[in-house]
């Protein structure tokens, strides 16, 4: 017998050579990630495909949408009424009593704590003339708005994303998708809601024509606001402001693009330090846990920062006012932007912009993040 003097190999000579070199890594958002190969996508995906279910998007848009509303209501309110001519009428009658000059006559430092300190004054003074419960006046039919308007946005623009990444990209998620999706998703939602906002604007004014222990409403509820304007309005009637809501679909779309732009920094930086074997610092650790609540309040932030002079126009259109002649003063988007400026300044096209601020900032935050836990929950994503 001749003995063999071919070398035995090792199991890590016979191990193939092509496999990857580094291990699999485990994104706290994506699940498992191949680094080598999401170095080189251009979008990051999950390694399993499943079927996906559409409506997974209008639940978790309907509670998201929900569980804010509620817990920002005193600040809609008070936004609502700074927003109205009454209480901008209120305010110069008090100006004027004090000695004090217009805010667009001050320069912007003193114009801007004037606001913060009217604002402050107001909010204390809800629950001391009407109550605790004023703070959530208009809550029932805003929550009746806030529902479904936040289901049909989120299933609209979820879905959308899907539609037009098919359709014009090859199933890739791009900057352009997000865009035309949150458009698309605006619109369908302004016109389907529309009437409800306009209720809920309606009876949170309702106290300008109140005295002592509510005496002298104009409306009772919800239903008798509804039955009031078609009566004397007609059904166009429950229509007033949707052209200043179409125009505030420009907020919601610069608002779901920078979202999503922010998102896409935040899975990146994520592989990226998966990718570098390092330990994560306590930096790295507050950016995964808070950086999509913080990606939703500064995407909204700018966003109403940029478009808000459509929230005070949309409302003095649902208000509508009449003038010393018997006629409605706004007769339509661009006659009540005009008049508006013309009449009051443009200070005037950013009141309520403090309580706005604090109230949508954080209702964003609320929002996506019910929005991206239930579908984390319902085992869905709201990547496409």
């Amino acid at each position: 017998m001749v003995a063999s003097t071919s070398p035995t190999l090792t199991s890590a000579q016979q191990q193939p050579q092509y496999l990857p070199t580094r291990p699999f890594t485990q994104s706290t958002e994506l699940g498992q990630v191949d680094p080598s190969r999401a170095e080189d996508a251009g979008e990051i995906t999950p390694t399993t495909l499943k079927e996906r279910r559409p409506w997974a998007h209008f639940v978790a848009g309907g509670l998201g949408g929900m569980t804010a509303a509620t817990l920002t209501s005193p600040l809609d309110v008070l936004k609502t009424r700074l927003q109205s001519t009454f209480y901008q009428e209120q305010l110069a009658a008090a100006r004027t009593a004090k000695g004090l000059p217009a805010p667009h006559q001050l320069p912007f430092h003193r114009a801007a704590w004037m606001h913060i300190s009217e604002t402050g004054q107001i909010l204390a003074q809800i629950p001391k003339v009407e109550g605790w419960r004023a703070l959530f006046k208009g809550l029932g039919p805003n929550l009746v708005g806030v529902v479904p308007a936040r289901a049909i946005n989120f299933w609209a623009y979820g879905n959308g994303k899907r539609v037009y990444s098919n359709w014009l990209f090859d199933g890739k998620e791009t900057a352009v998708v997000h865009l035309l999706s949150a458009a698309t998703a605006g619109i369908i939602t302004g016109t389907a809601t529309n009437p409800i906002w306009l209720v809920k604007t309606r009876l949170q004014l309702d106290k300008q024509n109140s005295g002592a222990g509510g005496q002298g409403r104009q409306y009772r509820n919800a239903v008798d606001c509804v039955v009031k304007t078609v009566r004397q309005e007609g059904v166009r009637g429950l229509y007033r402001g949707l052209s200043a809501s179409y125009l505030g679909v420009s907020e919601s779309t610069l608002q779901w693009v920078l979202y999503e732009q922010a998102k896409s920094s935040l899975r990146k930086r994520q592989v990226d330090l998966d990718r570098s074997g390092r330990t994560p610092t306590i930096m790295d650790r507050v950016v995964q846990y808070t950086g999509q609540l913080t990606a939703a309040g500064g995407a909204k932030f700018f966003a109403a920062l940029i478009t808000y002079p459509h929230e005070v126009v949309r409302t003095r259109l649902r208000q509508a006012p009449v003038d010393i002649s018997g006629r409605v003063k706004y007769t339509g988007l661009w006659s009540c932007f005009v008049t508006v400026f013309r009449e009051e300044g443009m200070a005037a096209l950013y009141g309520g912009l403090v309580p706005h601020m604090l109230r949508v900032v954080p209702s964003a935050a609320i929002m996506f993040g019910v929005y991206e836990g239930v579908l984390k929950g319902l085992g869905e994503s709201s990547a496409v």
